[in-house]
C-alpha cells in the first residue's frame, strides 16, 4: 500500500493547523484497510527531526473521533480534544496513529466516551495485554527506518490484529457515524434542530448519543466542522472575512471571530496572514 501524502489538502489535513515554515516533520498518510469501513479512518505516521533547542508545536482542531497512537516512548488511546490539541515535537522521533471512526471510541474503552473529552490513558488501560503486543510490535517494526513503507506495512497490520476482535460495529455505532458524516458533509446545517429532524430523533435522544458515544454535543460537532472549514479557506486564496463567515452560517463576523479566536487563539485575520506570509 502506498501513502497518499502528495496531494492536495484534503478533509484530514484541513484539522492540522500546520504554520507554513514548519518543516519539522514528514506526514505519510494510508487509508485504512476496507474490513474497518465503520471504525477505523485514517492512518499517519509522522517522522520528525528538530534541531537542538527548538520546538515544533502541532495544532489540531481535531475530529469528533479518538486515536489510538504508539511512538518510541508512549503508548496512549486518545479521547476527543474539545478545544486545540497541541502536541510539541522535539529532538528525533515517529508516530504511528490511527484516527477512528466515531462508532469505534466507546467500542475500545468498554463504555461511555465522556470520561475520555480531552483526556488519554495508556492503550494497556484499554486493550490489557493486546495494548502491550500491540506496543511492542509497533516499536520493532519502526525501529530501524521509520520512513520505511515495509515498517508502516507492519506496523498497521499489528494495530489491525489488534482492533479486528472489535468489529462488526453495532448499530447506535453505525448511528453515529452517519449523524457525524452529516454534520460534517452539508455546511447548511447550522442547528442542531435540522440533525434531529434528519435522523428522525428528539434532541434529547441526540444529545445521550453523541454524548456516549464521543463524549461531545451535537452542538460541538457543528461548530467544529465551521472552524475546520473556515482554517481552511482562510489558508487558500485571500477572502474577506465577512464572506467567509456569511460562508460559514454565521449571524455576523464579530460572532465567528470570537469563536474562532476562543479555539485557535488567533483571530481569523491573524490566522490568515501568517499563512498569507508563508506562502
Amino acid at each position: 500500500m502506498k501513502p497518499d501524502s502528495s496531494r492536495p489538502m484534503d478533509s484530514i489535513e484541513r484539522a492540522h493547523l500546520k504554520d507554513p515554515d514548519d518543516a519539522s516533520h514528514v506526514m505519510y498518510r494510508y487509508p485504512a484497510d476496507p474490513e474497518f469501513d465503520g471504525f477505523l479512518q485514517r492512518f499517519w505516521i509522522p517522522v520528525w527531526s528538530v534541531p537542538p533547542g527548538m520546538e515544533a508545536p502541532q495544532r489540531v482542531l481535531q475530529y469528533p473521533v479518538s486515536l489510538v497512537v504508539v511512538a518510541a516512548d508512549y503508548a496512549r488511546f486518545y479521547g476527543v480534544v474539545s478545544g486545540l490539541s497541541t502536541t510539541t515535537l522535539s529532538g528525533e522521533g515517529w508516530a504511528v496513529g490511527v484516527m477512528c471512526a466515531p462508532a469505534a471510541g466507546a467500542l475500545i474503552a468498554g463504555g461511555p466516551m465522556t470520561d475520555l473529552t480531552d483526556r488519554f490513558v495508556d492503550v494497556a488501560e484499554v486493550l490489557g495485554a493486546a495494548g502491550e503486543r500491540l506496543t511492542a510490535e509497533v516499536r520493532g517494526a519502526m525501529a530501524t527506518d521509520p520512513h520505511s513503507a515495509d515498517a508502516h506495512a507492519l506496523a498497521m497490520a499489528s494495530f489491525g490484529a489488534v482492533l479486528r476482535p472489535f468489529l462488526p460495529v453495532d448499530d447506535d455505532g453505525l448511528l453515529v457515524n452517519r449523524v457525524v458524516d452529516f454534520v460534517e458533509s452539508d455546511r447548511e446545517v447550522t442547528r442542531v434542530a435540522q440533525v434531529c429532524q434528519q435522523f428522525g430523533l428528539s434532541e434529547r435522544a441526540l444529545q445521550r448519543l453523541v454524548g456516549r458515544r464521543l463524549g461531545l454535543t451535537p452542538k460541538w460537532l457543528i461548530q467544529r466542522r465551521r472552524l475546520q472549514e473556515a482554517a481552511e479557506r482562510l489558508r487558500g486564496d485571500p477572502q474577506r472575512l465577512g464572506d467567509v463567515a456569511a460562508l460559514l452560517g454565521y449571524a455576523d463576523q464579530a460572532h465567528f471571530t470570537r469563536d474562532f479566536a476562543a479555539v485557535t487563539a488567533m483571530t481569523p485575520g491573524q490566522f490568515a496572514a501568517r499563512h498569507a506570509a508563508g506562502s
